[in-house]
C-alpha cells in the first residue's frame, strides 16, 4: 500500500506540466464568459482555449483581436494568465507561499528548482522573494516611463495600456492594446518613431528574456565580468551577438524608406522582438523573405534558461556551436569561457534542438496541407508557436480548427519544455542497467 501511494505522488515535471495545464484550463473557462468580450457573447472555447495557451505560454498569437474583442475584464484575465506563465505557475505559487506565511516544502523548493533551471536547492527562497520584487520594480518602472505617451493618445485609458504593455513585454507574451477598426492586428506598427515606446519595450524584452538565475548574478557581482557564472557570461555574449548581428542584416538588407532615426528603430526593434517578445513596429509581410528567414531562425533560439521567454534557449546554441568547433579542430572536449563541458550538456543541446526542428517541421508541413497555404509562412507561424514568440504573418486568425489546435500544442511545448514533456510522462529516471558492446557508427 505504501509503494502504491509512493507511486501516485507526481514528480516535479508532472507539477510543472499539470500546473501550466490547469492555468490554461482555468484562463480558458473564464474568457468563455461574457462578461470577458465587449459585445456580451460567449466565446466558443476553442477560440478561448488558444487565447489562454497563448497567454500562460507568453506567445501571443491570437485568433481575436485583443483591443477589439475583449473587454477589460478579460484584458485583465488574460494580463493575469501572462504574469503566471511569464513568472512561472511554481514560481506565483511560492510566492503565495510566502506572503501566506506558509513553510516552502522541499518537495515544493524541488520543484522550483526544476521549473527555474537552477542548479542547486540551496537559496531557492531567498532567489524567489528577489525575482518576485524586481519583477514588480521593472513592470511598474516600465509602465511609468510610457504612460505620458500612451496618454497623450488615448486619454486615461493609455494608464491601462501603459501597465498591459509593460507586463506584456517584460513576460515576452506580445499581446497588445493598438488595434483599431481598420487595423485589427496592428502591434506596435503605430509608435515605431516613438522613441520612449521602442526603447522602454526593447529594455524589457531582453531584461525579462535573460533569466532569473542572470539577474541574481548581477546583482552580486555587479560590472566584474569575470566573476560570473559560466552561464551568465554565455547567456550575455550570445544575447548581444543575437541582437548585434541582426540589427546589422535588417538595416543593410530592410527600411530602407525610413528616415535614419526611424530605420535604426525598426531594425534593433525587430531584431531583439523574435526572441521571444512577438511585437512589431514594422509589416512583417513587406519584409523580404530574407529577413523572414532571420526572424525565423531568431524566433526558434529564444531566449535563456530560467526566463520568462521560451524557445531552444541561447545556452542550447551555445553549446552546439563550441561542441562544432571542437570537432572542426579535432578536440576531445568543448570548451567555453574556459570551462569544459559535461557530455550531459552537449547530449540534452543537441536534443531539444533536433526536438524542435522536427515538430516545427512537422507542425509547418500539416497546416500548409490542410489550410492549402504556402509552406514557408507555415513555417513561420510554426516556429512562432514553437518558440513562444507571436510574430505572425497574419494567418492565424483564419486558420481552421485543426491547425489551431496544432498551434496549441506547439506553444504548450515551447513555453513547458520538451524534455519537460518528457520527463513528466515517466515516474523515475531509468536505470542504466546492462551496457551493449561498443561499436563504431561513421558520421558524416
Amino acid at each position: 500500500m505504501v509503494n502504491r501511494l509512493k507511486k501516485l505522488k507526481p514528480t516535479s515535471f508532472q507539477i510543472i506540466v499539470f500546473g501550466f495545464a490547469a492555468v490554461i484550463l482555468a484562463g480558458a473557462l473564464l474568457l468563455m464568459l461574457p462578461i470577458s468580450t465587449k459585445t456580451g457573447t460567449v466565446t466558443p472555447f476553442y477560440d478561448a482555449l488558444f487565447t489562454a495557451t497563448s497567454a500562460v505560454c507568453v506567445t501571443g498569437l491570437v485568433v481575436r483581436s485583443t483591443a477589439l474583442y475583449w473587454s477589460y475584464f478579460g484584458q485583465a484575465v488574460i494580463l493575469t494568465l501572462i504574469q503566471i506563465g511569464g513568472m512561472g505557475v511554481v514560481t506565483m505559487a511560492a510566492f503565495i507561499f510566502l506572503v501566506s506565511g506558509r513553510r516552502i516544502s522541499l518537495k515544493t523548493r524541488s520543484t522550483m528548482q526544476d521549473a527555474m533551471s537552477l542548479p542547486t536547492i540551496g537559496g531557492i527562497v531567498r532567489l524567489t522573494g528577489f525575482i518576485l520584487k524586481a519583477t514588480m520594480i521593472i513592470e511598474i518602472t516600465g509602465a511609468l516611463i510610457m504612460m505620458p505617451v500612451f496618454v497623450s493618445r488615448c486619454g486615461a485609458r493609455g494608464i491601462w495600456m501603459a501597465f498591459f504593455h509593460a507586463i506584456s513585454a517584460f513576460c515576452n507574451a506580445g499581446f497588445d492594446l493598438t488595434a483599431t477598426p481598420d487595423t485589427p492586428y496592428a502591434s506596435l506598427t503605430s509608435y515605431a518613431a516613438s522613441p520612449v515606446v521602442n526603447i522602454v519595450i526593447m529594455s524589457l524584452i531582453v531584461v525579462g528574456g535573460i533569466g532569473f538565475l542572470t539577474w541574481s548574478d548581477l546583482h552580486d557581482n555587479h560590472l566584474h565580468f569575470r566573476r560570473y557564472r559560466m552561464q551568465t557570461k554565455v547567456i550575455l555574449t550570445v544575447t548581444a551577438i543575437l541582437i548585434i548581428v541582426p540589427t546589422i542584416c535588417f538595416f543593410l538588407a530592410e527600411y530602407s524608406d525610413y528616415p535614419l532615426g526611424e530605420r535604426i528603430l525598426a531594425s534593433l526593434f525587430q531584431a531583439i522582438t523574435p526572441r521571444t517578445a512577438g511585437f512589431n513596429t514594422t509589416d512583417l509581410t513587406k519584409m523580404s523573405d530574407a529577413g523572414q528567414t532571420v526572424m525565423t531562425a531568431l524566433m526558434l533560439i529564444g531566449g535563456s534558461p530560467g526566463s520568462t521567454a521560451g524557445g531552444m534557449k541561447t545556452t542550447t546554441i551555445a553549446v552546439l556551436f563550441v561542441t562544432t568547433f571542437a570537432v572542426f579542430r579535432r578536440k576531445e572536449d568543448a570548451n567555453l569561457f574556459r570551462r569544459r563541458l559535461d557530455s550531459s550538456a552537449i547530449r540534452t543541446a543537441a536534443t531539444i534542438f533536433l526536438m524542435y526542428i522536427f515538430l516545427m517541421t512537422l507542425g509547418a508541413v500539416i497546416i500548409s496541407i490542410h489550410e492549402q497555404l504556402p509552406i514557408t509562412r507555415c513555417i513561420f507561424e510554426a516556429s512562432s508557436a514553437v518558440g513562444t514568440v507571436g510574430l505572425t504573418l497574419g494567418i492565424t486568425p483564419s486558420l481552421g480548427l485543426c491547425s489551431k489546435l496544432i498551434l496549441i500544442f506547439l506553444m504548450f511545448f515551447g513555453r513547458v519544455g520538451g524534455l519537460t514533456l518528457i520527463y513528466a510522462t515517466q515516474t523515475r529516471a531509468q536505470s542504466a542497467g546492462g551496457r551493449y558492446p561498443k561499436e563504431n557508427l561513421m558520421i558524416g
